[in-house]
């Protein structure tokens, strides 16, 4: 059995064990809207997913194999279908929830995000670095934020966000996506490519001699995001996921899929 079904036989078998049907949701409140309606609407951005080129099928991509695991333990918990809607960038899910066209989304834990939308505790995490072509000169985070450095990054991100905190924004070299900002680092239009680990990781292994920075300049906490002032709604999934760590099942899912550099959020996590 290949990891992919060893993972979603996993995540299954932990559903049932966990006793994750819809039956003692239906009479509950704060999702009632969501049983009446029969989907959970989860708006996803890239780099969050993939799709098979073959037959369409939607994939986490890293932490979002856990996220996307989860988003669907949700939805069977509340006894509904998990309807997956794509977009490119994280604003897009920003205003599909602030239009309530999604239900829910899958955001990094910042104070933007956190102006514009419901955000629950943080269940995963993962740092953010920064990947350099080949022969750079840099070599840590304090080279990298050095004077002269261009620094590519993707608009919106939570690892720009996180940037920001730490570096004016008037050395960024923005770009609408991943491979965007990428593309500005193997042009030679950037110095630096900011993102989170694991995706860097991917890239770097795309260009031999590139390498990722082995410090780091932010976390990158993942929670769910519902339409701001939902607090019934909120509170459900906020609970959901204590129940999900405190269970195993986040850890579970984590070992199931062999990510590496992620962690489950510990309760009260906080950039």
């Amino acid at each position: 059995m290949n990891l992919r079904c060893r993972t979603l036989v996993g995540a299954a078998a932990l559903m049932t064990t966990l006793g994750l049907s819809g039956s003692s949701s239906l009479a509950d409140p704060r999702v009632a809207d969501l049983a009446r309606t029969g989907e959970l609407r989860v708006g996803l951005f890239l780099p969050q997913y993939t799709k098979d080129p073959g037959n369409g099928e939607l994939r986490g991509v890293g932490a979002h194999i856990v996220s996307i695991a989860l988003a669907r333990a949700l939805a069977a918990r509340i006894g509904v279908a998990a309807k997956f809607v794509e977009y490119t960038a994280p604003p897009e899910v920003v205003e599909c929830l602030k239009g309530r066209r999604c239900d829910l989304g899958i955001m990094g834990v910042d104070p933007i995000r956190a102006a514009d939308t419901g955000l629950s505790p943080p269940f995963i995490q993962f740092d953010f670095t920064h990947l350099v072509p080949p022969g750079s000169s840099i070599r840590t985070i304090a080279d990298a934020h050095g004077p002269e450095i261009r620094v590519a990054v993707v608009r919106g991100h939570a690892s720009t966000f996180a940037l920001a905190r730490v570096l004016k924004a008037n050395r960024f070299v923005e770009a609408a996506t991943p491979d965007q900002a990428f593309d500005l680092l193997r042009s030679g239009r950037a110095d630096t490519f900011a993102s989170s680990r694991p995706t860097l990781l991917d890239y770097s292994a795309a260009v031999p001699g590139s390498r990722v920075l082995e410090d780091r300049y932010g976390v990158n906490l993942v929670a769910l995001a519902v339409p701001k002032g939902d607090a019934g709604r909120l509170s459900y999934v906020s609970e959901f996921i204590d129940e999900m760590r405190r269970s195993g099942w986040l850890q579970r899912v984590i070992d199931s899929a062999g990510l590496r550099g992620f962690e489950v959020a510990s309760q009260g996590a906080s950039n």
